[in-house]
């Protein structure tokens, strides 16, 4: 299991994608960052998306005021709060090493949910609920068959209980019902990891989706027998929604929005928690002629239209089925809330490539666009224009 490292905090999407990154798209993104995000959504109800008799303690803010009205540049906040970690997003390359076992073993793995203070966007702060303290939480990686001890512990300093549901568990709840755990203590599941596949974890404490909302999930492989083929790198990305108190842009404390969420209308789409988590200096890099697989889920409750920008996927394998045969030259996948998928692809021609949801005002409005840079010898039989410009 890979817990990653906190890197420098990265540039605002706004600079990333600027220049012959996306070109013409680079104007709106930048009108995007500066006006706000316009997506009212209308006060439909109030209370948010707690369980039947569930209750959110006293301390903890949640808004249902509904639609922030105002045009960012006259919103009000709070002011930024000091942050816990330079960056909440647990970078792309921290993915687990490979199963290299050729029979099931016991393994332990241990996580421990934290509450943190990061920042969505330069200047613009949030309270995430987290596995290990970044987003994603760790990716787990075991092989079919392996016994799994987990060992989920809440730290002192959480003010909420939390809990895990692995959807590669075969038992009620997911081990949910066995770890519902209170600030300061640990419980312990233990599961056989029966079926091969991508799956997406996720803190199920009511009220369910705030928690997931704030930020709690993560990805667990079951390798095959045999394993995955090898490949020249492997990322880890995942997508998910923020529903705050303010858009994108407006400097300040966001607070969670119940009613936001529960209109499904976000301020913040994004990849590994934060807005530019995987551009400038924290993007994925690679080189001509490699061979890249991504382990993607959504954390989040909308559905991601995965595209490769420039690129096509040579293999996809849908919902994370890695028993299944990959789909082949695959343009966009649908990636379900709650799900996964694994796609590979070559990369032939250097520069920098554009990973989004092909929803693309997301992309463009909201923070969903990770970056590979490539870098090797540009091959004009294969592509004879320019390396940079715009892209859709």
């Amino acid at each position: 299991m890979s817990t990653g490292t906190n890197t420098h905090e990265s540039d605002r999407v706004s600079s990333a994608l600027t220049g012959a990154l996306f070109g013409a798209l680079a104007i709106a993104l930048i009108t995007a960052l500066t006006v706000g995000v316009i997506g009212a959504t209308g006060g439909i109800r109030s209370g948010g998306a707690a369980a039947p008799g569930a209750t959110t303690p006293a301390n903890v803010v949640i808004s249902t005021t509904g639609a922030n009205t105002q045009p960012a540049a006259q919103a009000s906040l709070a002011p930024a709060k000091a942050v816990a970690t330079k960056s909440i997003a647990r970078p792309a390359a921290s993915v687990a090493p490979a199963v290299t076992r050729t029979s099931p073993s016991s393994v332990r793995v241990d996580l421990q949910t934290q509450e943190v203070v990061a920042e969505i966007e330069k200047g613009e702060t949030y309270t995430y609920w987290t596995f290990n303290g970044s987003i994603p939480g760790p990716m787990v990686r075991v092989r079919v068959g392996d016994t799994v001890e987990l060992h989920l512990r809440n730290a002192s300093t959480s003010i909420m209980p939390h809990s895990i549901d692995l959807h590669a568990v075969n038992g009620p709840g997911g081990g949910a019902t066995a770890t519902q755990t209170n600030p300061g203590q640990e419980t312990t599941v233990t599961f056989k990891a029966l079926n091969p596949g991508l799956y997406v974890y996720h803190c199920a404490t009511a009220p369910i989706p705030i928690h997931i909302a704030n930020g709690m999930y993560g990805l667990i492989l079951v390798e095959p027998e045999g394993g995955l083929p090898p490949v020249d790198r492997e990322f880890y990305v995942m997508q998910a929604e923020l529903y705050t108190t303010a858009r994108l842009g407006v400097a300040g404390h966001h607070e969670f929005d119940a009613i936001k969420m529960d209109n499904e209308q976000p301020d913040f789409v994004v990849f590994n928690g934060k807005v530019g988590s995987l551009t400038g200096e924290n993007a994925m890099t690679a080189k001509v002629g490699e061979k890249v697989r991504i382990y993607f889920g959504v954390g989040g409750f909308l559905t991601s239209s995965l595209h490769l920008i420039g690129e096509i996927f040579d293999k996809v394998y849908p919902e994370g089925a890695v028993g299944s045969a990959p789909n082949a030259n695959v343009q966009t996948t649908l990636v379900p809330a709650g799900g996964a998928v694994i796609v590979e692809f070559t990369l032939n021609v250097p520069g920098t490539y554009l990973l989004v949801d092909h929803a693309l005002p997301r992309a463009i409005n909201k923070g969903a666009a990770a970056q590979i840079v490539v870098t090797g010898d540009h091959d004009t039989s294969i592509y004879s224009g320019p390396l940079g410009g715009a892209g859709h």
